[in-house]
Formats: C-alpha cells, structure tokens, sequence
C-alpha cells in the first residue's frame, strides 16, 4: 500500500501491481510526536521494519488497520461476510479515533462505496477521505472530481483530501487531518 508507506516515510507495507491483494487484516503502528514510525508483526507481515527506538505506547501510537478492499469482485460470499463483520467489529472498538477512507479519485462510487458510506453514518464514525492516484488528472480535473466525490459521498471539504503516494501530493496535508482526527477523538 503506497500510500501508507508515502505516510509513514519508509516502506512498511508490501506493496503489489495488482489491486485487491490483501486478503486479511493488516496491522502496523506509527508512534505519533516522536518521529518514530514503524509496523508491529502480524501474520502477513512477520518481519516489520525495525524501530529506531521504542514506540511510545498508545494512546501515542496511532494504529492503522489496513483491511481488505471490500470490492474485490473475486472475493467468495464467504470471504465478503467475513469482512463484512470484521468492519463491524473494527468501527465499534471504543478506542477508535476515526477511519482513513482510500477512494480512487478517477471512479465514481461504487456500489460497495455507497454501502460502507452508510455504515460509517450509521456506526457515526469518523472519516476522512484520501482520494488516491490524483496525479493522474489534471488540476481542474482532480478539483471536479474532489468535488463530486465529496458531494456523492456526502462528505465536508474538511473530510476529503487528494493523494498521490508516487508524486507526494496531499501526503503532509493528510499527515495533519490524521494528527487533527486523532487528536480530536476522545474530545469530540
């Protein structure tokens, strides 16, 4: 996942040339203030970046959750239950500060988006939006499209920032609107 490597400055995430890969849930953890940014192992991930020094322990440590893309066509009526309640499970965890919503800025919602806009309304979570791969469009192009995403999405201007992992666009802008959502988490 670019992105999240392009978020934490080093490569902690494997990154694959075909969309949908992941298959299970990710964890990886970025110590928030310190400068520090790593991934804690799991299953998928059994040898994580090592850390400078210590991560500070949480609530400074930020926790991303890196789950499967819950459009994956190929993905069994099995598998789509599964994480169906993995999200579930993940949006009522009382600690959670907000999610980090990937959304291809070149496509119109899908139907799947639609449905987990609605969850997240419905569980009232928190969401920012990272709208990826904008160096593919133009400037005006990007604007429009930011703007039509968030409109069907019902999301606020606030909730909504355009990425590029390859190009660095939008990644200290979304570094900030992460630090404000978590910061903000357990005062809103």
């Amino acid at each position: 996942m670019r992105l999240l490597n392009a978020l934490a400055g080093r490569r902690i995430a494997k990154v694959s040339g075909t969309p949908g890969k992941t298959r299970m849930l990710n964890v990886y953890v970025l110590s928030v203030g310190s400068g520090e940014r790593g991934a804690v192992p799991s299953a998928a991930n059994p040898a994580p970046v090592p850390h400078r020094k210590e991560p500070l322990p949480a609530p400074r440590s930020l926790y991303l959750l890196d789950l499967p893309g819950y459009g994956y066509s190929r993905a069994s009526q099995t598998d789509r239950r599964a994480f169906r309640l993995l999200i579930t499970h993940a949006l009522n965890r009382p600690r959670l500060a907000g999610v980090l919503w990937l959304l291809d800025v070149r496509h119109e919602p899908s139907t799947d988006d639609r449905a987990m806009q609605e969850i997240f309304a419905g569980q009232d979570t928190r969401v920012l939006a990272a709208l990826t791969k904008s160096d593919k469009l133009s400037r005006n192009e990007r604007a429009r499209r930011e703007r039509e995403l968030r409109n069907a999405l019902g999301l606020d201007d606030d909730q909504v920032i355009a990425t590029s992992a390859r190009a660095g666009e939008g990644i200290e802008d979304l570094r900030e609107a992460i630090g404000e959502l978590v910061g903000g988490a357990h005062t809103a």
